[in-house]
């Protein structure tokens, strides 16, 4: 009877223990989804892949089939340190930071380009006493190279200086000091970053609009010019228009601010609240930022949460570059500019703009030739010979800058 009862309290044991764990209810419930629970933790704790190994696989995949062999050298330029360029500012003790910078053995490459222009085979040394000069004590190139080199010594502005370390040196700039007054000497960016605003070329009293300004480094290019009658510098990022509100108040005696109008709107809403407006304007778009992509996981656009925005891009760079050229007068000029090697951000967004424009607003736009950048920066920079529209500087070891993409577009009507 023993046995018999022992079994059947067994048999009772196992059907309420069935019984528990089918059903959502009673003490053995919790012993099945501990289990659960368990492996659950475990999955959400498997460490994920960082931002900046995703975007390198992607660039990988991309930029290998689309460089060639020339990507392996991209590559290695993107993930080693970036060279810098120093912004002179014109409304600080601009000799004196000058012959600061020179004695750092720093060259101005803009002014440098001017040697590449009388003699495209050589670049004579650097002259410390000609970045000062006037327009007018240029010597002038002779009549086959100016055909060579379109207008070019007025398509540079002479105000613009900015000094690099040249190829192969690594050298680095300190930061700038502010003087009596509290105004920085030099502005520290990316060097190829000027090339888009030298490609605007801004003349005297123009209306000019930089769409996408923030952190600032164009918009303070812009005004080293000289040229601005009014500059509208717009964000939508209010953090980011504060960051260039900072910049701005850092270059520039307070008479110059008024000259410039800091707005937070959407910029593709542009073309529709000042069209024909402007006889410049710099579209500065939103990009992958691959250089920033391959380095940094904060703010890195690779991030999971930020797919959908990065998907986006292209259809974003369209609207702003469209909105831009709308705000431009007919006959104004348009410069669009990223700091990705993609193609699809690139070239494939100026096309798909020129297509918009004409059959949306009736607008034709003619692409501007700029390949003699490439023949007077050469010494700077590393310039991609296969850029179909507009041009792209490639990061390299020797003059690891970029990458940047600059394409001028012209307003027919």
């Amino acid at each position: 009877m023993v046995t018999a009862h022992a079994a059947s309290g067994k048999k009772l044991f196992l059907h309420l223990l069935w019984k528990e764990a089918v059903l959502p209810s009673g003490p053995f419930f919790a012993f099945v989804p501990c289990r659960h629970k368990h492996k659950k933790k475990w999955a959400t704790t498997t460490p994920r892949m960082p931002s900046t190994r995703l975007a390198l696989q992607v660039f990988d995949m991309n930029y290998g089939v689309q460089f060639g062999s020339l990507w392996p050298s991209i590559r290695i330029g993107l993930l080693s340190e970036q060279k810098y360029g120093a912004l002179v500012n014109n409304y600080s003790d601009a000799q004196k930071v000058t012959e600061h910078l020179e004695e750092m053995h720093a060259v101005d490459f803009i002014w440098e380009s001017q040697n590449v222009v009388q003699d495209p085979d050589s670049v004579a040394k650097h002259d410390a006493s000609k970045p000062n000069s006037s327009p007018e004590t240029w010597t002038k190139p002779s009549e086959p190279q100016a055909r060579l080199f379109p207008s070019f010594c007025t398509s540079i502005s002479p105000n613009i200086k900015c000094y690099t370390f040249p190829k192969g040196d690594i050298s680095l700039f300190h930061p700038a000091r502010p003087d009596i007054l509290g105004i920085l000497g030099y502005y520290l960016l990316d060097a190829a970053s000027v090339l888009p605003v030298l490609a605007l070329n801004v003349q005297p009293d123009d209306l000019v609009l930089d769409l996408c300004a923030a952190p600032g480094g164009k918009t303070l290019a812009l005004l080293q010019t000289g040229c601005c009658r009014k500059l509208a510098a717009n964000d939508l990022s209010v953090s980011r228009t504060g960051r260039l509100h900072h910049v701005l108040h850092s270059y520039l005696p307070k008479e110059l601010c008024n000259i410039v109008r800091i707005t937070s709107w959407d910029g593709r809403k542009w073309g529709d609240l000042e069209k024909n407006t402007y006889d410049r304007v710099l579209v500065d778009v939103p990009c992958t930022n691959d250089r920033h992509s391959v380095i940094e996981e904060d703010n890195n656009m690779f991030m999971r949460m930020r797919k959908g925005e990065r998907q986006m891009l292209p259809m974003l760079q369209l609207e702003l570059l469209v909105a831009g050229m709308r705000a431009a007068k007919p006959g104004g000029n348009v410069v669009y500019s990223t700091c990705s090697l993609s193609q699809l951000q690139n070239e494939y967004v100026v096309e798909r703009a020129m297509e918009l424009l004409a059959i949306q607003y009736d607008i034709n736009v003619q692409v501007e030739d700029l390949s003699y950048f490439r023949k007077c920066f050469q010494n700077t920079f590393s310039f991609y010979p296969d850029c179909r529209l507009g041009e792209l500087i490639l990061p390299h070891l020797t003059a690891n800058f970029g990458p940047m993409y600059f394409c001028k577009l012209h307003r027919l009507n």
